[in-house]
């Protein structure tokens, strides 16, 4: 049996062995007539499936299944025929059954905000109804007509390219400190979400227009080209207007500048109050831009683009930051509160690179640089001087 490009690639999505590349490719396959159903009936097999293996006795069941096929087998000559009739009834009672179960509860799956949302990823949708999204679960997202715009699985949302939208409609990712989170926008645009960030986007962007989101917090953009409709970031007071192009944005609100490091393309800035330059200074690769919020002043420099982007593989490194600096990115990162009572440390710098490391492990390495006393209680870091 031969599978076309598009079943190998959605088998390679399903067990998350899909490539970045392969996932955009994906997506727009799913413009094509028929493919929906065909992604549609993949999903509802595969939720099923992983339902029934996590909860039910795969051990007992395997035991009874092959008892079965034994007593079975003694009678091989005569019921050929009757036991592919038998094991194809069982299949189809058990897709049947997945059917109604993925029915049931998949498309249900966004449940509303519980009592302690800053813990958990949400989505607010353009009705202003706030829904929670489970990192181990899967759901659809629909428009206010009922139709699906959009899948999650796991920890990304995709939205599915539409059918030429006339007004623009959003919806809202917010996720909190110790959290990441994917998002694939309607025209292809990846972008990775760092802890405490949010992003707003409409669900399908107008053909033609500008592709403008909003992001507060930080974020990485894989941006897809459309030389007909520039993207544009809006962070603050900041524009950043690209077509196509890998950058990482940095807009933390309780920060003092905003930063935006290019890893491919070209990207300019704008204040948002004003109209975009086409000749004024663009950012080129392997350079950071740095917006310093209250004078609206911007610097470029050459800088390590690995520096900013090891984030989305897990990964913390600071070089030559301010402790006062680091303290804020751990906080984010490890979803903690940390008091430092130890003042004087605020302006040394340091370099350090963690990544499975716990936070009082992270602790336990700068004091060995710099002595300090700390204690970790729950969520709660104190550093006092030693």
């Amino acid at each position: 049996m031969r599978f076309s490009n598009f079943e190998i690639q959605l088998a390679k999505y399903l067990t998350n062995a899909i490539s970045s590349e392969e996932l955009d490719e994906l997506n727009g396959s799913l413009s094509k007539s028929g493919n929906h159903n065909v992604f549609r009936t993949y999903l509802e097999i595969d939720f099923f499936t992983r339902h029934v293996m996590s909860e039910y006795n795969t051990g007992g069941a395997k035991k009874k299944l092959l008892d079965t096929i034994r007593k079975d087998k003694r009678k091989v000559r005569r019921l050929h025929f009757f036991q592919f009739v038998k094991y194809a009834a069982v299949l189809l009672v058990c897709l049947t059954a997945g059917y109604f179960y993925w029915d049931h509860n998949f498309n249900s799956n966004f449940s509303q905000v519980s009592e302690n949302p800053e813990s958990q990823i949400t989505l607010q949708l353009s009705d202003g109804s706030i829904k929670t999204i489970s990192e181990a679960g899967n759901a659809s997202v629909y428009d206010k007509d009922g139709t699906r715009v959009g899948l999650q699985q796991g920890n990304q949302l995709i939205y599915h390219k539409g059918k030429k939208a006339k007004k623009l409609v959003y919806n809202t990712v917010n996720v909190p400190y110790g959290k990441r989170f994917v998002l694939i926008l309607s025209d292809g645009t990846k972008a990775h979400l760092n802890a405490g960030s949010s992003l707003r986007y409409p669900v399908e962007f107008i053909e033609g227009k500008s592709r403008q989101i909003f992001l507060t917090g930080e974020g990485f953009f894989d941006v897809s080209e459309d030389k007909n409709s520039p993207f544009i970031i809006n962070a603050n007071e900041l524009n950043i207007r690209v077509l196509g192009t890998k950058f990482n944005l940095s807009a933390y609100p309780e920060d003092e500048n905003i930063r935006t490091v290019l890893v491919e393309g070209s990207v300019g800035f704008y204040d948002s109050t004003t109209d975009f330059d086409e000749t004024s200074r663009r950012l080129v690769p392997g350079e950071m831009a740095i917006w310093e919020k209250e004078l609206k002043t911007i610097e470029f420099r050459e800088t390590n683009t690995d520096l900013f982007t090891g984030w989305m593989d897990g990964r913390i490194i600071f070089s030559h930051m301010p402790f006062e600096d680091i303290t804020k990115k751990l906080e984010r990162n490890y979803n903690v509160i940390i008091q430092n009572n130890y003042q004087e440390l605020n302006d040394i710098r340091f370099n350090a690179s963690f990544d499975t490391e716990t936070i009082s492990q992270v602790f336990e390495a700068f004091n060995k640089n710099y002595p300090m006393k700390f204690t970790v209680t729950g969520k709660n870091v104190i550093i006092e001087k030693p």
